[in-house]
């Protein structure tokens, strides 16, 4: 079944979501997926194939998708932002799958209101050592912004998209519908010209990048998580790069009833090399 695009407003902005309605006499929770960084809601419809029985919630983030809003300064923003479409739409018992940022920021929810939520399904979540955060200072400053700032921002179509990344790293590692998806619902029309533009435009990327360490408490919040959580982790690379887990490897014991799953055969990209055995994880953490 296809989903609803619909919006709301949160937190001052307008956010775009996805809903697909599933079976809402089976019984089952609702789902909500966060996306990550300069991604979007689609990246994960071959993941909620696999759930036709529950209804599904996959939000755009503020200046990413469908949503409005410019560059940010703190994560705490998007959390905000999430928190406020839980509360607009009387969200409750929820399954939240989160894909890095995005599991960063279900993560501060869940901490926040845990009536919220009934499971956790973290994907390569942005939480680090406890010694990234012993400063709050961004990582990069207006005088130098993240490298994510000088990407292409124009294209003729969404067929020129794919043409151009098709086998670049690391799309090249996604699964060719994925990214598709990616191409076909990264893009926007340009305003008041021919032609596409980036949704998560390169300036917004970069800030959520060069925000990354602002939320200083999030290693004291996870601690009041109260639903079971699986934090799934990809390989650890000795350089920080886009493949490898930015995750703390002790992060689940941090978190009341958190498991650890270690998967050094993927990468940070894991749900979209693979949205099957991501979707197997998820129905496991479900089902335990």
């Amino acid at each position: 079944m296809e989903p609803a695009s619909r919006s709301l407003r949160s937190n001052g902005v307008t956010l775009g979501y996805w809903e697909w309605t599933g079976e809402p006499e089976s019984g089952k929770p609702p789902m909500v997926f966060v996306h990550a960084t300069g991604f979007h809601a689609r990246m994960y419809d071959r993941i909620i194939a696999h759930f036709p029985e529950h209804r599904v919630i996959s939000l755009d983030m503020r200046g990413h998708g469908r949503s409005e809003g410019g560059p940010i300064d703190h994560w705490l923003t998007i959390v905000d932002d999430v928190a406020g479409v839980f509360e607009t739409l009387g969200l409750s018992s929820v399954i939240g799958v989160g894909h890095s940022m995005g599991g960063h920021v279900l993560a501060q929810c869940a901490a926040d209101a845990p009536e919220r939520f009934s499971k956790l399904v973290l994907f390569d979540p942005v939480i680090m050592a406890p010694e990234f955060y012993e400063t709050g200072s961004p990582l990069f400053s207006g005088s130098e912004p993240h490298p994510a700032i000088k990407r292409k921002r124009d294209f003729d179509s969404v067929e020129a998209m794919i043409e151009r990344f098709a086998n670049r790293d690391p799309y090249e590692l996604f699964e060719r519908g994925v990214f598709e998806d990616y191409c076909r619902f990264g893009l926007a029309p340009k305003p008041g010209a021919e032609g596409c533009e980036l949704a998560c435009l390169p300036e917004v990327e970069a800030s959520y990048y060069g925000a990354s360490r602002s939320n200083r408490g999030i290693l004291e919040a996870i601690t009041r998580i109260e639903a079971p959580a699986l934090v799934v982790r990809a390989k650890q690379t000795s350089v920080m790069d886009f493949k490898g887990s930015p995750t703390w490897e002790k992060l689940a014991g941090l978190i009341p009833n958190g498991r650890d799953l270690y998967r050094p055969d993927r990468t940070h990209f894991h749900p979209f090399e693979d949205p099957d055995d991501a979707a197997a994880i998820i129905a496991a953490a479900i089902e335990s």
